[in-house]
């Protein structure tokens, strides 16, 4: 051998050596020789192969994985100048850390493979960081960059990631080569405009992408295929404030010569023309929906062509001659253009398009994860009435879209019903959710599709631009017609985020409450989260900082929340106010949209900023959290404040307004003193303190009887708010969180609560010492309580205690949603730490409640999969944990432990046997 020696720089091979040197270190240079050095072959692989190691080479390496660019997997249209790298270590043995890490960005796969990046190279950086803000050199519009990740794991063993990809999007309203364009009618027309345009492809394609920024919904096609499987994009924002555009591959769907592009547009929240009392159809930036294209290719020889809307393009109508996102749609069939989207139609009868100004300045990539249809069901049963009348049961309460397939006379009118119950004869009931419709139900009749048979083929329908909440379909028809179970399925709709929690119990009921919180968070998720898929469709705030952390443990939906913080930043009032429902056309800005409510705006980030150790979105919100609460100082300058809804939908039970109210006054204070110690902003931090301090003070003042430890008239909420917020003083908890647990105990383990008691019950009694208690509350099956809804067929949440309830009775509400956060919490015990957030530090408290024998919780975090499982067998508990790699966690046995120890815990599994008293 001519070279013995290699010559490595922070893991890059750089060149062979005949230097006798054995091992030299200067500035992370190693000289290494390769007949002595114990760790060659896991070096040499590393450099020369720039992948993770196999087994073969090294059964110890650890390998960076799941490479993320802003919480998306190789996004195509980032617009940040400084986006956010992050990826995960994959690593199970014990002690697994990440001593160290490199990131390469560039322009060249094939150079950031072997480790040169021409746009940012980190080199070696000596910190256990998995989640990175770019600095490099500015990224430029319209490009694709690759990167990739160096990890040096506990031992200071590198390896390295595959190669990974991001394009960036337009970054800036100057980069569109498109117009807005739309037809010629107006805001109250309601056939759907259609759009075509023809255009050739001369050459071999590389690759291609489509951007189209939307006011209003819109489903694109290529060559007479659909684009992607999203639906209802863009998202729901403030139109008039921001706009989102989409980014499509479509290199597939390019063929060499003719072409044809056809872009259909649905009405949306951006031209509502159904009636509300919501006033959806009086927004300010009403208006005919309209859109702005470019088509992008990239030709094997380099070149590029942009394909644009413009003049150009020719318009039409066809089957689709009305749609409401609120209500329905209806389809004739007979209108059908065949061919309309492919090439070489004859489009002589098409008109020109009209020219629009764009919506609002601020026109930016939507980057986040879609709505698709996730799950389908058949019909569980089918009742035929007569021949034009039949009842699908689907049983499964969801929000969703129904497709059918049916074939029969022309003109023949089906109208598709969906709705939540069933009246006593088995004919579908609306009164539950129709209530707030007030347009003409007839020509607009409520979550009902209209369907035309063409009479010439088997007709095929799925609303596209309309969602409802649904578990039963009535199908009637204007003539006599035949169906069957096979002739309709149902869909499943919702932001397609990715689950990242599972809870698996020896509890049937516990199993079932869990799935059916899923089920109803799901339901809520449009890209924004809303309170009932059906009566309303809105972002109601409360619901949505109520639910977030059944959310969070749950399902990885961070984008949707950036997204929705983002809504809220639009719609703030200068001086700080917000609207209850966001977003919103302008109703909401009432007299109640207080405290328990629009305090999202100071949750929600700190809660994302708890659960994922990312403080961006935290940031971005941190000057309208302080608008927010300088407003309420303002108007309530003493501490106290009655500005809210408060204890919404209780059982019997009220609760002062003031004190609930207050007591989010305050958690809002505490949250802007923490973000400002965290982004260093250290008169902020003072000021803020000594304003929750106040808050504080002037709530124990007026409603704790610190002789009785009673908070106002006693009542579950008005003792459990206080506690679980840290309004309670120190010496006073003992007390108060003894009567709450005596209180609960006189309602023979019933809830006696509204939404705010709901959110705070379970945690204040399993955080002060009555774990067993607060189990008893959840897992009750008697009315009231979550329980009593399952046992009556419950697939989802519903909004009232009450089945029998005449107001407030949706069957798929998320408002009560705490109940499935809380079990992560409680039998798994899995939590995150303030300090060390996004479980890079897990504080474990699992309770072992007499009645459960088995348990396993599990969540993914940004480290990794934590899993807390237990099972019973007499007194001995067999407790198993698994920490990620780069992650630790202190253990706090429970009470009813006889070893009450504190356990620190490394990265890896641990088992222990544990004995209960």
């Amino acid at each position: 051998m001519t070279h013995r020696f290699v010559f490595i720089k922070n893991g890059i091979l750089g060149g062979w050596a005949a230097d006798p040197m054995k091992f030299l270190k200067f500035n992370d240079i190693y000289m290494i020789d390769i007949l002595q050095a114990k760790q060659v072959l896991v070096l040499l692989a590393f450099t020369l192969f720039g992948h993770s190691l196999s087994a073969n080479a090294s059964k110890n390496a650890a390998r960076p994985v799941d490479l993320k660019v802003e919480h998306l997997t190789s996004p195509l249209a980032v617009d940040l100048s400084d986006p956010r790298l992050m990826w995960r270590m994959d690593d199970d043995r014990n002690g697994a850390r990440q001593r160290a890490y490199r990131i390469v960005v560039g322009e060249d796969s094939t150079e950031v493979s072997t480790g040169h990046g021409s746009e940012w190279d980190t080199d070696k950086v000596r910190a256990d960081d998995q989640l990175v803000t770019y600095r490099g050199n500015a990224l430029k519009p319209l490009r694709r960059y690759f990167w990739k990740v160096w990890v040096w794991d506990k031992d200071g063993v590198p390896s390295s990631s595959a190669v990974s990809v991001f394009e960036t999007g337009m970054m800036g309203i100057g980069s569109w080569q498109g117009t807005w364009i739309s037809d010629h009618h107006d805001i109250d027309y309601k056939k759907a405009p259609y759009f075509r345009k023809e255009f050739e492809a001369g050459k071999k394609v590389k690759y291609a992408r489509a951007y189209i920024a939307v006011a209003g919904l819109y489903e694109l096609s290529l060559n007479g295929k659909r684009v992607g499987n999203h639906r209802l994009d863009p998202m729901y924002t403030r139109f008039d404030r921001r706009t989102l555009y989409v980014a499509h591959d479509v290199t597939n769907l390019i063929q060499q010569g003719a072409n044809a592009l056809g872009v259909v547009l649905g009405n949306g929240w951006y031209n509502h023309q159904s009636l509300a009392v919501w006033d959806f159809h009086n927004a300010p930036w009403r208006a005919r929906p309209t859109f702005c294209m470019d088509l992008r290719i990239v030709y094997e020889d380099g070149t590029t062509e942009t394909i644009v809307s413009g003049s150009d393009w020719k318009t039409s109508t066809g089957p689709i001659t009305f749609n409401s996102i609120y209500t329905a749609e209806h389809y004739d069939a007979r209108l059908e253009q065949v061919g309309w989207d492919q090439p070489g139609f004859n489009a002589a009868s098409w008109e020109g398009v009209r020219y629009r100004s764009v919506p609002s300045q601020q026109v930016v990539s939507q980057l986040m994860q879609p709505i698709r249809l996730v799950r389908s069901y058949v019909p569980k049963s089918m009742k035929k009435f007569d021949d034009q009348t039949y009842v699908f049961d689907m049983g499964q309460n969801m929000a969703g879209v129904t497709k059918i397939k049916v074939k029969g006379k022309e003109g023949t009118v089906l109208k598709i019903k969906h709705g939540e119950r069933l009246f006593q004869n088995g004919r579908l009931d609306l009164s539950n959710i129709d209530v707030y419709f007030r347009g003409d139900k007839d020509s607009d009749p409520f979550q009902t599709d209209l369907l035309i048979l063409s009479g010439r083929k088997e007709d095929e329908f799925m609303a596209k631009f309309n969602y409802k909440g649904f578990r039963y379909v009535e199908i009637t028809s204007s003539e006599p017609i035949e169906l069957h179970e096979e002739n309709l399925t149902a869909y499943f709709m919702h932001s397609d985020v990715q689950p990242v929690g599972q809870v698996e119990t020896s509890s049937a009921l516990v199993n079932s409450l869990w799935e059916i919180t899923n089920n109803a968070y799901l339901s809520n998720l449009m890209g924004y989260p809303t309170d009932c898929p059906q009566r309303e469709k809105n972002g109601w705030t409360g619901d949505g900082h109520l639910a977030i952390e059944t959310a969070l443990y749950n399902f990885d939906g961070i984008t949707v929340y950036e997204k929705w913080l983002a809504d809220h930043r639009d719609e703030q009032q200068p001086n700080g106010v917000l609207p209850d429902i966001v977003p919103t056309g302008g109703w909401g800005y009432g007299t109640a949209n207080g405290l328990d409510w629009t305090s999202t705006i100071a949750i929600i980030p700190w809660e994302v900023y708890r659960y994922y150790g990312d403080a961006r979105l935290l940031r971005d919100c941190y000057e309208n959290i302080k608008r927010y609460v300088d407003y309420v100082v303002r108007i309530s300058p003493n501490g106290l404040t009655t500005f809210g809804r408060g204890d919404w939908v209780p059982v019997k039970s009220t609760s002062n307004l003031e004190l609930t109210s207050s007591t989010y006054f305050y958690t809002d204070a505490v949250i802007l003193a923490r973000a400002a110690k965290l982004f260093g902003k250290r008169a902020d931090y003072e000021k803020y303190t000594a304003l929750g301090q106040k808050i504080k003070d002037a709530i124990n003042e007026k409603y704790l009887n610190r002789e009785t430890g009673i908070y106002a008239d006693g009542s579950q909420t008005e003792l459990s708010v206080p506690l679980h917020w840290g309004i309670v003083p120190e010496e006073m908890k003992a007390k108060v969180a003894a009567n709450l647990n005596e209180k609960v105990i006189a309602s023979n383990y019933h809830l006696d609560v509204g939404v705010l008691g709901a959110k705070a019950l379970l945690n204040a009694l399993n955080d002060n010492g009555y774990a067993e208690s607060a189990y008893k509350v959840a897992v009750q099956d008697r009315y009231p309580s979550w329980g009593w809804w399952a046992v009556n067929g419950a697939t989802t949440l519903l909004e009232n205690w009450d089945l029998d309830a005449k107001r407030d009775i949706s069957d798929n509400h998320m408002m009560f949603g705490e109940i499935g956060g809380w079990f992560f919490k409680s039998i798994g015990g899995i939590l995150p730490d303030s300090d060390r957030p996004g479980f890079k530090h897990i504080i474990l408290r699992p309770i072992f409640p007499q009645t459960l024998d088995h348990s396993m919780v599990s969540h993914t975090a940004m480290y990794g999969t934590i899993v807390s499982k237990w099972q019973k067998k007499g007194k001995v508990i067999s407790y198993e944990v698994c920490v990620p790699a780069n992650s630790t966690a202190t253990l706090y046995m429970p009470s009813n432990v006889e070893d009450r120890k504190e356990v620190k815990l490394e990265a890896g599994m641990h088992q222990f046997a544990l004995r209960l008293k």
